[in-house]
């Protein structure tokens, strides 16, 4: 499990994502899927970065914010600690890992649209177990898909 970020046209946004992998060495890409119920989505649609966060099994309250809430209803940036990566991205403060990826390629998958990433920047925080699908099933989506 992760969280992505997004910044574009004025907004920001944030998500729980479960669907994420690497999708190439040479050169190096990734590939998150975001759903398109999600307002994650919608701004990510024109951001030209996504940051995507490792976060730890005691970073629960962090998963249940980005995967539990909607950015329709509430900031879920306000109070947390973040600052400005790579062309203006979110970094969150406190991730056990995270990069800045440039969106490369998007592809339609259905319910998901999938946001081919070229890191350009990366670093990494508190060692720690990481939060697994299994430590996260218990949020209820913000944004249910129907």
């Amino acid at each position: 499990m992760c969280v992505v970020t997004a910044v574009a046209g004025g907004e920001r946004a944030g998500c729980l994502v479960g669907f994420a992998s690497q999708v190439s060495i040479r050169p190096p890409r990734f590939a998150v899927w975001l759903s398109k119920a999600n307002h994650t989505y919608r701004v990510a649609r024109a951001a030209r970065c996504l940051t995507v966060h490792l976060l730890t099994r005691d970073q629960r309250d962090l998963a249940r914010l980005f995967g539990g809430e909607t950015g329709d209803e509430i900031d879920k940036f306000a109070g947390l600690e973040w600052r400005e990566g790579h062309a203006g991205a979110i970094i969150l403060d406190g991730a056990a890992a995270w990069f800045v990826g440039t969106v490369v390629h998007r592809v339609d998958g259905g319910d998901h649209v999938g946001h081919v990433l070229e890191p350009v920047q990366w670093g990494e925080g508190p060692d720690g177990p990481l939060l697994r699908l299994s430590d996260a099933v218990t949020i209820e989506a913000g944004h249910p898909v129907d």
